[in-house]
């Protein structure tokens, strides 16, 4: 799948990785996506539960060296 954007989160802790997600996302189109690359283990907890409060959909995550990629649709 491609992305419109990326965001390295890699080596911040919680809450960090979701703060700069809604940062970025807030500066995106609707439907457009953003990779976040996060080592902290709670962002696998932390990145899905902010997109079901705030209406952007999470498109799941894969395994990168040093941490994990998160995909995120722009919702409305």
């Amino acid at each position: 799948m491609n992305w419109d954007a990326e965001l390295d989160c890699l080596g911040l802790l919680c809450p960090l990785p979701v703060l700069r997600a809604r940062k970025r996302l807030i500066g995106m189109a609707e439907g457009q996506i953003v990779r976040v690359l996060a080592s902290d283990k709670m962002a696998a907890i932390d990145l899905p539960h902010f997109c079901a409060e705030t209406g952007h959909d999470y498109l799941g995550a894969s395994e990168i060296t040093g941490g994990s990629a998160y995909l995120i649709r722009r919702g409305k």
